[in-house]
């Protein structure tokens, strides 16, 4: 949406796109229907597409930006504090728990495959959701180099990038297989990694 909405407006907005992601969670987003996020969310056919006035997929959108957040959110306060070791294996447990407890239904994957990978939208929600998090980690890095704990000739971002990219690989074969072993693999051999001086 491109005007600004008042705090009662912004509410409803969000409470369609949470009642959406619950939905589609329940059913998946090809039986989900418009008809059913109103029943779900009380509301009007003509409110949802006073926020939502391309329809199911600019809703479809909204929500994958919301799964995208949620992703982010599950795994502070740790992610934005990555600033000891302790801080380290906190953050890999939690999202080791979180991944395991979603198992082999990834809302996100879910709504980013109704909208097609190759859309520009799915795609710069995927690459917003990828930057953010390349740069936590990039940033717990730059902490513990600052306090001597990984070297610190060490490229950070090219670091964040590759344990990222090991995240990203476990997770895909949990949806595959069912299995946390891979990506807890990537997590504990990428921090052995950073521990290396």
């Amino acid at each position: 949406m491109t005007h600004t909405l008042t705090a009662k407006g912004a509410a409803t907005r969000q409470r369609i796109v949470e009642g959406a992601a619950a939905e589609i969670l329940e059913r998946g987003v090809l039986r989900t229907t418009l008809e059913d996020v109103m029943a779900r969310t009380r509301t009007s056919k003509s409110q949802l597409f006073h926020y939502f006035p391309e329809g199911k997929e600019a809703l479809l959108l909204a929500v994958a930006r919301y799964e995208a957040d949620r992703v982010i959110a599950d795994q502070q306060p740790h992610l934005g504090d990555l600033s000891t070791w302790a801080a380290w294996q906190a953050w890999r447990d939690t999202l080791v728990a979180r991944y395991r407890a979603q198992g082999q239904n990834c809302p996100l994957t879910t709504v980013n495959s109704e909208l097609g990978r190759t859309s520009p939208g799915a795609q710069a929600v995927s690459a917003e959701l990828m930057r953010r998090w390349q740069g936590e980690i990039a940033a717990g890095i730059g902490r513990m180099q600052g306090a001597g704990e990984i070297d610190p000739g060490l490229d950070a971002a090219q670091a964040a990038s590759a344990l990222l990219a090991g995240i990203q690989g476990g997770v895909l074969l949990l949806l595959t297989t069912g299995s946390s072993t891979h990506l807890e693999a990537a997590l504990d051999v990428g921090i052995a990694h950073l521990r290396r001086r």
